[in-house]
């Protein structure tokens, strides 16, 4: 099992940039697939980004190519998500997850095991 804990959101103004964490228990983290995916009040969860076991393969959603990047560290057990030119529409609750296998299905949320309680992220205008 895992267990994955967020970190890194708050208050950011258009533009601007924020380093998400998220930190997992367990000593088999490097053979899951991390995502993250956010919710936006009033919507639905969104996939944002994965990666695989290895860091080797990632996806993105098309609305944050060039602006997120998604990284590992899997001596750290911990998942990254960097988010530069950030934009109000951004503004939502981020959470990160594990599944057990990298494939096409990553865009997925009922495919992921584990989940995180979940960080606040702000762009105010």
């Amino acid at each position: 099992q895992l267990q994955l804990v967020e970190s890194g959101g708050g208050l950011v103004q258009a533009g601007g940039s924020l380093r998400l964490s998220c930190a997992a228990s367990g000593r088999t983290f490097s053979s899951y697939a991390m995502g993250w995916f956010r919710r936006a009040p009033g919507s639905e969860r969104e996939f944002v980004a994965a990666i695989s076991g290895s860091g080797t393969n990632t996806n993105y959603t098309d609305s944050v190519k060039g602006r997120f990047t998604i990284s590992r560290d899997n001596a750290k057990n911990t998942v990254f998500l960097q988010m530069d030119s950030l934009k109000p529409e951004d503004t939502a609750v981020y959470y990160c997850a594990a599944r057990p296998t990298y494939n096409r299905y990553v865009r997925f949320a009922g495919q992921y095991d584990y989940w995180g309680q979940g960080t606040q992220v702000t762009v105010s205008s």
